[in-house]
């Protein structure tokens, strides 16, 4: 199995692994089941094992499972993880209800996390969204504060625009940029990824295969219940229409000998050195394909089909990365 390489997180920041571990699908999110905790803890150590340090999680993931989970994971091996974890978030019965981010509610939140995690610190500290409600001042000088007390290390934001990540970044340099990256949704190639480049700022990408468009495995029509039948982008003639253009990503998987979801993580991979494709994993049999990814090279002129074929506006429809 690969081992990972590592890469400087943010500005002279820590040494993290160039690929790093989601643990959101070990717990029950949107309702689902939870999977097998035994085999969840071993595919954290599994990762730990091959270079994977940076493992992904959110106090909201489970009502708090996740957190457990991983804590038990990392138990005695806290010095070969970096654990990233985001808050904000409100769930009652599977559903979000909206989001908290008051000063007093993050204190509130990581106290809570530190106790589940079973640890002192937490090394990447970053609120899911930034909706407005509250100043963007008040939430990243609190982050700022529990910096200053030991209780986190480093600075990250997700899924929030250019300008949010301007203004978070003079009131405390933020190390990482958590967002969703895919050859399906690049956006963020316009002003989001420049500016992170510019501030120096690392990009965590996540749904890498576009919430599964890019797996090469989806079908039309979905299965009745299937959760992304939510978003237009997987809804009639739009879906049929998007399967016909991975096509194009299955037949050059297959041409390379890997199969289309590595070169979709290979595709972000190579975007560049500071940014790194964030894959869910609950299986310890995931990880070789995932991280064997990380060693897939493109031609340019691999990477000029691929960059047109999947251009801006070129995949139909809209998904919840499109709010």
């Amino acid at each position: 199995m690969t081992t990972i390489k590592k890469i400087n997180f943010g500005q002279n920041g820590p040494l993290v692994s160039k690929l790093g571990l989601g643990c959101m699908r070990m717990s029950s999110v949107w309702g689902g089941p939870t999977n097998d905790e035994t085999e969840s803890v071993a595919t954290i150590h599994a990762a730990l094992d091959n270079g994977i340090n940076f493992l992904n999680t959110g106090d909201f993931y489970g009502a708090g499972h996740n957190e457990l989970l991983v804590g038990k994971a990392v138990k005695g091996r806290r010095s070969d993880a970096f654990i990233s974890v985001k808050f904000g978030a409100i769930f009652y019965n599977g559903q979000m209800l909206g989001l908290d981010l008051r000063p007093s509610a993050i204190k509130n939140f990581i106290s809570y996390s530190l106790v589940r995690l079973g640890m002192d610190y937490i090394d990447l500290y970053q609120p899911c969204r930034l909706d407005g409600s509250v100043p963007v001042e008040d939430v990243i000088g609190t982050i700022a504060d529990l910096i200053k007390e030991g209780k986190v290390r480093h600075l990250g934001v997700s899924e929030i625009t250019a300008d949010q990540l301007r203004q978070a970044n003079s009131i405390y340099p933020v190390s990482a940029l958590e967002i969703g990256y895919s050859l399906a949704d690049r956006q963020i190639e316009a002003d989001l990824l420049p500016t992170a480049k510019e501030l120096g700022v690392s990009v965590v990408a996540f749904a890498n295969t576009a919430e599964g468009l890019l797996t090469g495995d989806m079908k039309a029509p979905l299965p009745e219940g299937n959760y992304h039948s939510h978003f237009s982008r997987f809804q009639g003639e739009n879906l049929i229409r998007n399967l016909e253009k991975v096509e194009l990503l299955k037949q050059m998987a297959k041409d390379k000998g890997f199969t289309p979801t590595q070169l979709a993580i290979a595709w972000v991979n190579v975007q560049g050195k500071h940014i790194m494709p964030l894959v869910s994993m609950s299986r310890r049999s995931r990880l070789p394909e995932n991280t064997a990814a990380m060693d897939i090279t493109f031609t340019t002129e691999e990477l000029d089909t691929l960059n047109k074929h999947f251009a801006v506006g070129e995949i139909l429809g809209s998904t919840y990365l499109q709010r």
